[in-house]
């Protein structure tokens, strides 16, 4: 498929759709990393529920960085690298495999949707350029 890419720059309705995706899954991430925290201190408490929690916030911190660079081409690879680390996290807490695969699911859709949409676009801006303006009324 040509609309998934791994590098390289969107644009502008794509990247906007990307960066809302890790937003939401940045609240996500941040929750499971509380959840993290509160199973492993019950368990056997330590540094071990610190360490959880820290590693969560900085995935969760890490959301929030690369939804601000979508504009840039390397924006997409870490928006990526997000996507594997959050599925990764199901090694801690389980049901994180839910939460990964929930906004990898909408990660690749706003790619390919997006990708469309923007193609549309660019298609109606080229058509009106040509011959008089779409809003122009003869009267």
């Amino acid at each position: 498929m040509r609309s998934i890419i791994f590098y390289g720059q969107t644009a502008k309705f794509t990247w906007r759709m990307l960066a809302t995706v890790l937003g939401g899954q940045s609240i996500c991430i941040l929750l499971g990393a509380l959840v993290a925290r509160g199973v492993a201190a019950a368990d056997d408490g330590g540094a071990r529920s610190t360490a959880y929690l820290l590693v969560g916030l900085g995935l969760g911190a890490l959301c929030v960085v690369a939804a601000g660079l979508m504009r840039r081409p390397w924006g997409v690879t870490l928006g990526w690298v997000v996507q594997a680390l959050t599925l990764l996290s199901a090694l801690v807490v389980p049901m994180m495999l839910v939460v990964g695969l929930f906004f990898l699911a909408l990660w690749v859709t706003c790619l390919v949707k997006g990708t469309q949409v923007d193609a549309e676009m660019a298609r109606r801006e080229a058509g009106s350029g040509e011959g008089e303006p779409a809003d122009r009324v003869d009267g």
